[in-house]
């Protein structure tokens, strides 16, 4: 990271000791730990093979795991996605969003009832439901077993997305959210659009929905998030949260191409 992207999160992974307090003196820094984060989320790399410059592996793979649990990750998201919306002359929470799912390959340490098969797209592993604004940002998601159909998921979705936004009025989702959520949402003052396809027989860009399959793209360009290898579905939500704020930190600090 550049100074620039640190001074906008450094506070939220702040240290638990300072001079003065009582505890155990802090001996790596956190800026080193969020980068080794980074790197990882990016290359796809085992945590054991995480390079010499970054701190010891276990030490990087424990706080990781502390951020994802206690929400730290997600806060780092929420604030770029809330400042990135200001940049761009919008209120900070969003109105409406665009509801999906992407579901992905399950590693051999993923087991247990975090594990199911997805029928439609033939994955054993996991699925990601998520919900981006109009312009692509990351609102809220949940990871859970590849077989959640996609009621289940987008109702435990569109539920967090309110409760981050006492505005958001309007969601756009695929015919594969039936009766169950649009009722669930409508009940909750959210009016859902099924976008359908225009043209069965080949591709085209549907409206809306481009904007939250553009998202999974962008995320997916980071290698650990091809393949789920995580025993605990909100470490992978931790690195899914990593991985935007990564991007937003980028967009927020780098000047706009000419």
């Amino acid at each position: 990271m550049s100074d620039a992207e640190w001074e906008l999160i450094a506070d939220l992974v702040a240290p638990y000791w300072s001079p003065g307090k009582m505890g155990r003196p802090v001996e790596v820094e956190r800026r080193r730990i969020v980068d080794a984060v980074f790197y990882v989320a990016a290359t796809g790399c085992q945590w054991r093979a995480l390079p010499l410059e970054y701190p010891k592996w276990s030490t990087v793979h424990s706080y990781h795991l502390r951020w994802s649990r206690d929400g730290t990750w997600e806060r780092i998201a929420q604030r770029l996605v809330a400042a990135v919306r200001e940049a761009e002359g919008r209120q900070p929470g969003p109105s409406a969003g665009v509801v999906d799912a992407r579901s992905v390959r399950g590693a051999a340490t993923v087991t247990g009832g975090t594990r199911g098969y997805d029928a439609g797209k033939k994955i054993s592993g996991r699925k990601t439901f998520g919900i981006v604004d109009t312009s692509g940002l990351l609102i809220a998601i949940w990871v859970v077993a590849a077989s959640t159909s996609d009621n289940t998921g987008g109702i435990a979705v569109a539920d967090l997305a309110r409760a981050r936004s006492k505005r958001f009025a309007k969601l756009w989702c695929d015919g594969g959210f039936k009766r169950t959520f649009i009722d669930h949402c409508r009940h909750h003052h959210v009016a859902v659009e099924v976008v359908s396809k225009i043209h069965p027989g080949r591709f085209e860009v549907l409206p809306r929905r481009w904007v939250v399959e553009r998202t999974w793209s962008w995320i997916m360009n980071h290698r650990r998030l091809q393949v789920d290898y995580e025993r605990d579905p909100v470490v992978h939500e931790g690195f899914i949260w990593a991985a935007h704020s990564r991007m937003l930190l980028r967009r927020l600090t780098e000047p706009a191409p000419g």
